[in-house]
């Protein structure tokens, strides 16, 4: 079997209820900018990214959406996992969750690293992760 490069992720993209709502809390939060709208066929998604696109978010509206808030007990997502270097960094987005009115976890130190859990406006769960010893 041949080897193949390990796949970096390219972007996350999340379905809203409000996608007008979850903009400016997903842009502030990770300091990303609207840089595009994609239409498709029943929506759209708009595109956030950094000046580098080195983490993409894209929030999508669907015509078809129910409005009911995230569950992870369904099948689909059950969270999106962010890396940081190190548990001080982890810290300092603690206090960025904070500063922002965000409620989220205590941090979680385990065996296979800390972890810091919120959620966004529509429920969807999302953690801060660091490697162990860090």
């Amino acid at each position: 079997m041949p080897q193949v490069a390990l796949p970096a992720l390219h972007h996350l993209a999340l379905t809203v209820k409000d996608v007008e709502a979850s903009i400016p809390w997903y842009e502030e939060l990770f300091e990303l900018q609207r840089k595009m709208d994609a239409p498709h066929e029943g929506g759209v998604g708009i595109v956030l990214a950094d000046p580098e696109w080195r983490l993409m978010i894209v929030l999508h509206r669907h015509d078809e959406n129910q409005g009911e808030a995230f569950s992870e007990r369904r099948t689909g997502l059950d969270h999106a996992g962010f890396m940081v270097p190190t548990r001080a960094e982890l810290e300092a987005w603690r206090a960025r969750l904070e500063e922002r009115g965000i409620v989220h976890s205590p941090i979680a130190d385990t065996e296979y690293g800390s972890i810091l859990v919120f959620r966004d406006p529509d429920n969807i769960q999302l953690e801060m992760f660091s490697p162990p010893g860090t």
